[in-house]
């Protein structure tokens, strides 16, 4: 198969019993359901459903959606279950991959033969891996930007984009404002809110009570507030600005809480499932292995521990190289290089991702440094012919300003003291090209 992209399945349980594409007869037309991300349906009736392909069926649900052309850019086609999401390429066939089904859990996945048995994929409707983040804030659509919204509220909530307390609220608070409406302390109360924090916050923060992490973070004095209080407080805010219809009101709100997940560095990241060796500890050096999720994205590869909902290491595409090994009987590994220092001595660190997704992320991260070279060099020739005024800087410079300041604790830093790591010496080593340069890499060679 070319040019998957397997993610993590973590709360997508509730969607294993939906079916989007009949697996019976030769009609000349079928239904087909396609979800979006809140799990609206949007059924469809398709000619020639097994041989549509993903280009073909993608139009067809801009236009019963109604959604204007640059959606096309923005989503994308993708084919998820519990254990495996693929984002579809134009070409591919959908009817096709649904039959293949199970081929692909075996090649992917380490799910049980009863497990594979039970999945079933449903096609859906997603935010495109591959679509510049930067160009989501020029969209003018009120039904695009409601879709990207819906899609990163749902990573953030179910843990996929792990943000810390402060950001959590602030972007709770939005979810409040553009699902409730302006807030009216007669009506939002912290009563109303009981039983309802999974709506606003991530889960994984909602069962911790006071006194835990979520308000680790707090110092307010000996009495401290309620997850329901705080989150009103800061919902109370929350102010429409100088928009006075509601509908522009609403873009200013969607608009405004994809920025503050653009802050994010593994937004609009596709998630692969794996493993890593915990760092020996004790006197016996016992380690063993705990759960990440790998985030691809055009920026870089970010491995967050799944457990504790928060980021382990960050690098850039210029800070590593990599490589994916199978070797005989064993795990496929994907090995992350990147610099850093052991006791004060600059050397090159190793790290192992034990995965059978391993295949899929090394493609995709090649896949995606050549488009970026591809993008680099067209903005290049645009900037060769394009007089800019004297005090604009250049777009490299823009692009290695630096971001928000981040305390050390929070969960967007580096824990890189919580990888075991192979460390070693070695002036020679390229930190731009794949460790090998393998030509047989078969998955991910031209894109999703």
């Amino acid at each position: 198969m070319e040019g998957s992209d397997v993610g993590d399945h973590a709360g997508l349980t509730e969607h294993s019993h939906r079916s989007s594409v009949s697996s019976t007869g030769a009609k000349s037309s079928l239904d087909v359901v396609v979800y979006l991300i809140n799990d609206s349906a949007v059924p469809l009736m398709v000619e020639n459903l097994a041989s549509i392909t993903a280009q073909e069926l993608h139009r067809i649900v801009r236009d019963t959606l109604q959604l204007p052309e640059v959606s096309q850019d923005v989503f994308a086609l993708w084919l998820i279950s519990p254990l495996l999401e693929l984002q579809l390429k134009p070409k591919h066939q959908p009817y096709k991959l649904c039959r293949q089904w199970q081929d692909l859990l075996l090649r992917f996945t380490d799910s049980s033969e009863d497990d594979i048995c039970q999945d079933e994929p449903s096609l859906q409707f997603r935010r495109n891996v591959f679509f510049p983040k930067r160009r989501e804030l020029q969209i003018e659509n009120e039904d695009v930007l409601r879709l990207l919204y819906e899609e990163a509220k749902f990573n953030v909530l179910e843990g996929r984009y792990p943000c810390d307390v402060e950001d959590c609220e602030k972007l709770g608070a939005l979810v409040c404002r553009l699902e409730l409406g302006p807030f009216d302390q007669d009506q939002h109360t912290p009563s109303a809110f009981k039983g309802k924090l999974h709506s606003f916050l991530p889960g994984h923060l909602c069962k911790k009570r006071p006194g835990g992490l979520l308000m680790a973070f707090r110092s307010r004095g000996s009495k401290q507030d309620s997850f329901e209080q705080t989150l009103l407080d800061t919902y109370k805010q929350v102010t429409d600005g100088g928009a006075c219809e509601e509908v522009e009101v609403l873009k200013k709100h969607y608009r405004e809480y994809l920025q503050r997940c653009h802050e994010l560095p593994y937004y609009g990241c596709a998630f692969f499932s794996g493993t890593i060796d915990k760092p020996a500890q004790g006197f016996l050096h016992r380690g063993g292995r705990k759960a990440v999720s790998v985030g691809i994205s055009m920026d870089g590869v970010y491995v967050i521990d799944s457990k504790e909902k928060y980021l382990l290491l960050g690098l850039r595409f210029h800070e590593l190289s990599w490589d994916h090994t199978y070797p005989d009987e064993e795990e496929h590994i994907l090995w992350l290089e990147f610099d850093g220092d052991n006791e004060g001595t600059p050397v090159n660190k190793l790290l192992k991702i034990y995965s059978k997704q391993a295949e899929l992320m090394s493609g995709l991260i090649e896949y995606c440094i050549d488009l970026n070279a591809i993008t680099e060099a067209a903005a290049q020739e645009t900037t060769n012919t394009t007089t800019f005024p004297r005090d604009c800087p250049p777009a490299s410079q823009l692009a290695g300003r630096r971001g928000k300041l981040r305390r050390q604790s929070s969960v967007i830093c580096n824990r890189i003291q919580h990888l075991a790591t192979i460390d070693y010496v070695d002036d020679d080593i390229n930190t731009e090209e794949p460790i090998t340069e393998d030509p047989e890499l078969p998955v991910v060679q031209d894109g999703l």
